[in-house]
């Protein structure tokens, strides 16, 4: 007897990795918190602020590079109820106009502040916040017209043009400050900025902000700012200076440039692992003592001094051509010619250029010469020829690939200059947190929203986005270090500090089939559900490897 099944009697929804995100979500509580602090006293509601902000999580985290208007789309074909943690969601619930809505409510109580209440209780929550915020900003390209909105008087970032970290001054922009603390490198603060912010008056404002909030939650914790060298400004920084401070050195400062071109030979290196050296300095600049410590890096040299001699080519190329102009040139009087190699020695100090001034002389008349006649000086040429200066490449190169470090904490003992070098290499967990929020297969790769309002609450949803995704792998590489156990990389090769994109790549093909009252989670290897075992009690549920 044949079995006919109806369309209508089986379904197939993909879970993936959709699953394990909900559940980091729902054991780090991000609904609940922002619903406690989300006002949602509509009844005929049927997505919380909460729910509509973990769904634009997911859709984050979906890495499939949908807008923010397909998220209906996107949860087609997911188990919506059992992702959001309630029975009676669907997809079609996921309209434009809620989370639209949802986005509105997040600026209206405060992109900012509504973030940072949230990540702090995280933070604090799983024992993540640690004494050392992080602390850059990048630029986000936004696409729209904004004029009409600001002529409303409506108080929201400006989306212009500005310095563009992304290398496209041509587009407009949007500013993302970042502060990232503990091991997890997860955010604890995000501001929207308007397009032409500069990171040398942000910043400043940024650390008095999330100092004032601290305070405002009871948070005791004394934190030490770690930034680039924007951070380090007479009137910034070293006017306030009352906060302990990790930063680089401008090598635009004088006393900077010149430690920095010290000969190799004056400084007492300390060798250091990975191709480091330091050598530990004073410095009472800008009226605070201080200690400057040199840093000299090997890759960095490498990469420079190769950099560089690309750069020497380029340049021997263009001054043999500019030579061959300027010997072409026909000067009236012998001044101007050297006038003229005067100016082009100045464009290339990396060279010597000889070159003399030579007498053009021709008969006075046209034809042949009169018997006796003598030839008189009509012009003046510059012939001449280059080579590189040894002695001046040299002392360029002896400046590559160092840098200054300066914290105000005097303490060597307690805050050695090996801990000064060490965090300010982990400077490179917020820049890592930009690349992710700049991956094309994120959420987003630049913002189509026409709102300037829901840009600064889109903002705060893609940095909800690192946090999640951030803490999550922390937790799973610890656990794996703890119960001493591994996991594949793309290779193929055991590890213990797998990416969290490449365990969602394992995730892909997980299903859950439905046939009439019966339901299945299909394709769950070994591997995944080993997988699905470290994340915890939430995501087991989540798959079906525990009973609720």
């Amino acid at each position: 007897m044949e079995l006919k099944i109806e369309c209508d009697e089986i379904q197939t929804l993909s879970l993936d990795h959709h699953g394990l995100v909900a559940s980091v979500c729902k054991d780090l509580g991000i609904a609940e918190k922002i619903d406690a602090l989300i006002s949602n006293q509509d009844k005929r509601r049927v997505v919380s602020p909460g729910q509509a902000v973990v769904a634009m999580i997911l859709n984050g985290l979906g890495f499939t590079n949908r807008r923010l208007y397909l998220t209906s789309q996107f949860f087609e074909t997911k188990p919506v109820s059992l992702l959001l943690d309630d029975d009676e969601l669907t997809a079609d619930d996921l309209t434009d106009y809620t989370l639209g809505h949802t986005l509105d409510e997040i600026y209206d109580y405060g992109a900012s502040e509504l973030f940072a209440k949230v990540a702090f209780d995280v933070a604090i929550e799983q024992k993540l916040l640690c004494a050392n915020n992080h602390l850059d900003t990048t630029s986000l390209t936004v696409h729209g017209e904004y004029e009409e909105l600001r002529e409303e008087g409506i108080e929201v970032i400006e989306i212009t043009h500005g310095h563009s970290k992304d290398h496209r001054p041509d587009l407009k922009q949007a500013v993302l400050s970042l502060v990232v603390n503990g091991p997890s490198g997860a955010p604890i603060f995000m501001e929207p900025l308007n397009g032409n912010n500069s990171d040398k008056v942000s910043f400043q404002e940024t650390i008095k902000k999330v100092n004032a909030f601290k305070k405002q939650i009871n948070v005791e914790r004394e934190f030490k700012w770690i930034a680039d060298s924007a951070l380090y400004t007479k009137s910034g920084l070293l006017k306030m200076n009352d906060f302990t401070w990790l930063t680089r050195v401008p090598h635009t400062i004088k006393e900077a440039k010149t430690l920095v071109m010290t000969a190799d030979s004056e400084i007492a290196w300390e060798e250091q692992d990975h191709g480091y050296k330091i050598a530990p300095f004073t410095s009472p600049y800008g009226g605070i003592q201080q200690r400057w410590l040199l840093v000299f890096s090997q890759q960095a040299y490498n990469r420079e001094k190769k950099t560089l001699d690309t750069n020497l080519d380029k340049k021997d190329k263009a001054l043999k051509m500019a030579l061959w102009h300027l010997g072409n040139e026909v000067y009236t009087c012998e001044k101007d010619g050297l006038k003229a190699l005067k100016k082009l020695k100045k464009k290339h100090p990396l060279y010597v250029v000889k070159a003399e001034i030579v007498e053009i002389k021709k008969h006075a008349k046209a034809g042949k010469p009169k018997a006796g006649e003598t030839k008189i000086v009509v012009g003046y040429q510059v012939v001449g020829s280059f080579e590189r200066n040894s002695v001046e490449i040299e002392n360029v190169l002896n400046s590559k690939g160092r840098f200054i470090l300066a914290t105000n904490d005097l303490d060597s003992e307690n805050y050695t200059d090996e801990q000064m070098l060490k965090e300010y290499k982990e400077q490179q967990k917020v820049e890592g947190g930009f690349r992710f929020l700049k991956d094309p297969w994120f959420m987003v790769d630049s913002i189509f929203l026409k709102s300037p309002k829901r840009i600064e609450a889109l903002m705060m949803v893609m940095t909800l986005c690192l946090l999640v995704y951030n803490i999550a792998q922390y937790k799973l590489r610890e656990l794996l270090k703890e119960k001493n156990e591994t996991l594949p990389n793309q290779l193929g090769k055991q590890v213990k500090n797998p990416t969290l994109r490449w365990i969602f790549q394992i995730m892909e093909g997980v299903s859950i089939v439905r046939f009439l009252k019966n339901e299945v989670i299909a394709n769950l290897s070994d591997l995944r559900k080993k997988i699905i075992e470290l994340f915890g009690n939430t995501a087991m549920k989540m798959y079906g490897l525990m009973v609720t």
